[in-house]
C-alpha cells in the first residue's frame, strides 16, 4: 500500500471512529433532561445545579491525580474557562431553572438548535468554512427540530425560553472551545479541568442551595442527580470532546440534531409525557440532514 493509501486508510478510521464517539456523547447527552427532571423532585434548582457539578469535579479531580495529569499551559487557560462557563455553569442552571416550568419536549428545542450555533461559532473561532452543503443541510435539519419543538408548545416566548436561550449560546460557545482544545489535550483532560476550575463557583451554587431551598429527597431525585453529576457533567464529555477532535467541531455538532428526538423518547418511557404524532417525520427528516453532513466536505 503506497503511503498516501495508508494516510487514506487512517483518515477513514479515525473518522468512524470519531463519529461513533460522538454518537455515544449524543446518546448519553439525550437523558440529561429526563434525569434533571428526577433530580428536580429531590432538591430543588440551585442545589441540585451545585450538588451535580460538585460531585462532577471531586471524581474529575480524583481522576486528574491519580493519573497524573500535568497542568494546562498558560495559553489554554483561557480556553477551559470559556467551557467552564458554558457547559459547567451556565447550561446546567440555566436549563434546571427552565425545567421547573418547562416540559422536557419543550426545553428540546435548546438541543435542536445547538449544533446550528456550535457549528456558527466554531467557523467564526477557527476562521474554517464547511461547504455550503453542509449548511444547507444543518438549516435544515436544525429547522426542522425548531418547526417540531416550538410548534409543539404554540411558539409562546416564555421566562423558560430566555434561560434556554442564554443556556444554547453560552453551551455552544463551550463547545467549540472544548472541541478546539480536544486536539491539544485528551477530551476528558478539557471537562475535567473545566469541572476543577469551576469548582468555586459551583460549590457556592450548592451552598446557596442548601441554605435557602428546600430538601424533599426522593429515590429518583437521587437517582438523577447522580447521572447528570456523573454522566452528563462529566462521563460523556469523554466520547463527546474525543469525537470532535477527530471529524471536527461543526460535523460533530451535526450528530447532535438526533438528540431532542431521543430525548422524546426518554421523556415518553421515563416520564410519561404524550409523544406528538409529528415526531416520526421529524426523525426521518434529522437523519436525512445528519447522513448529509456526515458526507459532506468539510
Amino acid at each position: 500500500m503506497r503511503l498516501d493509501d495508508s494516510a487514506i486508510a487512517d483518515r477513514a478510521v479515525a473518522v468512524r471512529s470519531g463519529t461513533l464517539l460522538a454518537a455515544l456523547g449524543v446518546l448519553a447527552f439525550s437523558f440529561t433532561f429526563p434525569a434533571t427532571v428526577w433530580a428536580l423532585k429531590g432538591f430543588e434548582p440551585w442545589t441540585a445545579t451545585g450538588l451535580r457539578s460538585v460531585l462532577a469535579a471531586l471524581v474529575a479531580g480524583t481522576c486528574l491525580r491519580v493519573f497524573r495529569v500535568p497542568l494546562p499551559r498558560r495559553d489554554q487557560w483561557r480556553g477551559l474557562a470559556v467551557v467552564a462557563l458554558g457547559c459547567v455553569l451556565a447550561f446546567p442552571i440555566l436549563t434546571t431553572l427552565a425545567l421547573q416550568t418547562s416540559s422536557t419536549a419543550h426545553s428540546a428545542v435548546v438541543i435542536g438548535l445547538l449544533p446550528m450555533a456550535t457549528a456558527v461559532i466554531s467557523s467564526r473561532l477557527t476562521g474554517h468554512r464547511p461547504s455550503r452543503r453542509f449548511w444547507l443541510a444543518a438549516a435544515v435539519g436544525a429547522s426542522a427540530v425548531v418547526v417540531f419543538t416550538v410548534g409543539q408548545s404554540g411558539g409562546g416566548l416564555s421566562t423558560a425560553d430566555l434561560f434556554l436561550f442564554g443556556a444554547l449560546v453560552l453551551c455552544a460557545f463551550g463547545y467549540a472551545e472544548g472541541g478546539r482544545l480536544a486536539r491539544e489535550m485528551a477530551g476528558w483532560h478539557v471537562i475535567a479541568w473545566a469541572l476543577v476550575l469551576a469548582l468555586p463557583f459551583t460549590a457556592g451554587f450548592a451552598v446557596f442551595g442548601l441554605a435557602t431551598e428546600p430538601l424533599h429527597v426522593t429515590g429518583e431525585g437521587i437517582v438523577g442527580l447522580l447521572y447528570v453529576a456523573l454522566i452528563s457533567q462529566f462521563g460523556g464529555f469523554f466520547a463527546w470532546y474525543r469525537g470532535m477532535a477527530e471529524i471536527g467541531v461543526a460535523r460533530a455538532s451535526q450528530l447532535q440534531l438526533a438528540q431532542p428526538l431521543l430525548t422524546l423518547v426518554w421523556a415518553v418511557l421515563l416520564l410519561g409525557e404524550h409523544l406528538p404524532a409529528a415526531a416520526p417525520v421529524t426523525a426521518l427528516i434529522v437523519v436525512a440532514c445528519i447522513v448529509v453532513t456526515q458526507r459532506s466536505r468539510s
